[in-house]
Formats: structure tokens, sequence, C-alpha cells
């Protein structure tokens, strides 16, 4: 006969796993809802191609400034409050976004939403520190494809639920009931730390250069995901894709991304060198990415799956290199929540570039060749992240002597 007792230890780590999943599932639709159904809210609301980057790019611009305000949050509500508060500002903007059409509203709805993304993206890399201390990399790897697997789900479904209700807004707005259901199995779990009032000191990395190197690192290596989620089901629709085949196209690159993000941390749990499975990871982006500029139609669902496998497996990867860089859990949240911060607003700029190109040059082809050059530039700098440079002695000594 089974002890209750004992079973509920053993039930926790089990519900810990599921949280992640449930976590990560709604940290995306309030981006990739937007982009299949991008036509006609064009026309709905008369938004130009760069005034649409905006409705990803805000989303992102509030990912960073609210991650580098990571710490004071976590002194001032917890990770059980803030992500509650966070999980509450995701369905209040999805709410918002199926009652009310109008381009401001959409706009606030992206910077509101974008903040409750935020917030929990902030706060999530110091719980799983702590939460799966022996298993970080595989937590991480099952975190981040739970977050793509929500982006894929929402590109291919949004179309749907549009076409059900015969408004597009219903494609954007259905995405308050998962955000609900994480907000009452979060509440019912006994998971996340209370606030801390004695960590109020900011995070005192910023004058470190690896600090900076990491942030611009993130940023760089991840920005193709904002700019495929804004800009891919639109650059197929160019092309003379129907609205559904290249939401579908979407959805496809998200299967490689979970693989990826799966995958790869689970292979880099038996070594401490990330940078073999990172450069791999970006020579998938990079010959991904000269597919769609050399041959769209020929093999579009190859090169899609080699940018969905780079993009899944470089997230978790990078959040992982971050976290090796500090031994103790608060501290790798800290550092996390400043390489993210800094690295949402590299990303921000990349959705409203591939806008900006769109328009000037009337193709999406010059903005894949901005990606692709800097994907190769990150290959060339995944080099210099040696085990050696941050495993030997604490960071903060380390960033004194370089």
């Amino acid at each position: 006969m089974i002890d209750p007792q004992h079973a509920s230890h053993r039930a926790i780590p089990l519900a810990g796993w599921g949280l992640l999943v449930v976590l990560g599932l709604n940290l995306r639709p309030i981006l990739s809802s937007i982009s299949p159904l991008l036509g006609e809210i064009r026309l709905a609301t008369g938004l130009s191609f760069q005034s649409s980057a905006l409705l990803t790019s805000l989303p992102v611009i509030c990912m960073g400034l609210v991650a580098l305000v990571g710490v004071r949050l976590e002194a001032k509500l917890g990770e059980r409050r803030g992500i509650a508060l966070g999980l509450m500002m995701i369905l209040l903007a999805c709410l918002a976004r199926w009652l009310f059409g109008q381009a401001p509203a959409l706009l606030a709805t992206a910077l509101f939403g974008g903040a409750g993304v935020a917030l929990i993206q902030a706060l999530v890399p110091a719980m799983i520190k702590r939460q799966f201390h022996q298993r970080v990399p595989l937590a991480m790897g099952v975190y981040s494809a739970s977050l793509m697997g929500g982006g894929g789900l929402a590109a291919l479904l949004s179309p749907l639920v549009a076409g059900h209700f015969q408004h597009w807004q219903a494609g954007l707005g259905i995405w308050l009931l998962p955000a609900l259901g994480a907000l009452l199995l979060w509440a019912w779990l006994p998971l996340g730390a209370a606030k801390n009032p004695q960590v109020t000191a900011p995070f005192q990395g910023l004058r470190n250069r690896r600090a900076w190197l990491l942030a611009l690192y993130f940023g760089l290596v991840n920005c193709g995901y904002m700019s495929m989620v804004a800009w891919l089901p639109a650059y197929y629709q160019q092309l003379g894709w129907d609205v559904l085949p290249s939401g579908s196209l979407l959805a496809f690159m998200t299967i490689f991304q979970v693989i990826a993000a799966l995958l790869m941390p689970a292979l880099a749990q038996r070594g401490i060198d990330r940078r073999p499975l990172l450069s791999i990871s970006l020579l998938a982006q990079t010959v991904g990415y000269i597919g769609l500029m050399t041959a769209p139609l020929q093999f579009p669902h190859l090169w899609v799956a080699l940018i969905g496998f780079g993009l899944g497996a470089c997230f978790a990867l990078s959040l992982l290199l971050t976290l090796d860089h500090r031994r103790d859990p608060r501290e790798a949240g800290q550092l996390a929540a400043f390489v993210q911060g800094v690295g949402f607003l590299i990303n921000a700029i990349s959705p409203w570039l591939t806008g900006w190109l769109r328009e000037l040059t009337g193709s999406f082809v010059s903005a894949w060749m901005v990606l692709t050059l800097t994907v190769v530039a990150m290959l060339i700098l995944t080099r210099v992240f040696s085990p050696a440079t941050y495993r030997t002695r604490s960071i903060d000594m380390q960033f004194e002597s370089r």
C-alpha cells in the first residue's frame, strides 16, 4: 500500500515539470497569433508594414525592460505573486484583443501582455536553477520547448479559430483560456519562492564585459525568431500562399524548435562545453536563411525546419550557458534576467528592421541577408565561451581580470 505522504512528496517534482510546460505554453501566443492574421488585421486597422511590426516589437521591448528590473521585482513580489501577476496580465491582454479591434487597442495590449510575459520570463530561470538543481539543462530544455510549442500552436490554431468565429479578433483573444488554466494551476501548486526583501540591490554585473557579451550573444543568436514569427507567413503570402498554409509553415518550424529545445540541452547534460552544440545550431540557422533567399519555393519546409531547429537550440543553450556562469540560484537568476533584458531589447529591433527593409526594397530577401550575416558573426564569437573562462573562478573575479 502506498503511503499518501510519500506519494505527495513524489508528486511535487512531477508537478514542477508539468508547471514548466504550462507556463512556457503561455509565453508566445501574444506574439505568434498575430502573423497568420496580419493581412486581415492590416485591412481592418490600416496599419502599415512598419507599424504592424510594433505588434511584435513592443512585447519584446517589454520583455527586455522588465527583465532588467527582475531582481527588484523578485524582492518586492516573489516568484509566487510575480508569476501570478504575469499570467493575469496575459489573460487580460487577450480578453481586450477579443473585445477591441482598433489599432491603439492592439498596440496597448502588445505592451500590457508583453509586460506579463516579461515578468514570468524574468522569474522562471532562478526557479529552474533552484527547483531542478540536478537537472538544470533538461529543465531548461522542457521550458524552452514548451515556450516555442505555445508559439507554434498559436500560429496554427489562431486562423482556424478566427475562421470559426468569422472574426480575426477571436483568433487573438482565444489565448486567454490557457492563461486562465495556468493561473489556476499556479495558485494550486506549492511552488515558487516567496518574496525576499533582503535582495534589493541592483545587479552588480553592469560593468562586467562577460555579462554584456552574454547579453549581446543571447540577443543576436535568437533575433531570427522574432522576425520569423512576425514575417514568415507574410513572406510566403507574398509568394502566393494562402493564410492557412503560411500559418501552418510557422507551426511546422515550431516542431523543430521543440525537438531541438529538448534534444540539445539533453545532450548538453553530458558535458560542460556548450560551444560545439551552439555551433551546430548556428550553422543550421545559416543554411536555413540562405535557403529562404535562394530557393524559397523549392524546399520551403527544409529551410524552415533548419531555422526552427537552430533557433530552438540556440534559445535553450544560450540561457544554459548564462546559468553556467553562476552557482548560486539567485545569482544565476540575476545574471539570466540581465542577459534576457538586454537580449530581448536587441530582439525587438529585428521585426521592426525586417518590416522597414520590406517597405524599402519591396522584398524580404534583404532582411534574410542581414540575419545570415548576424548568425555567421555569432558563430565566430562562440569560440570565446570556453568553460575555462567561467568555471575555474567566480565570475566576478573573472570579470575583474578581463
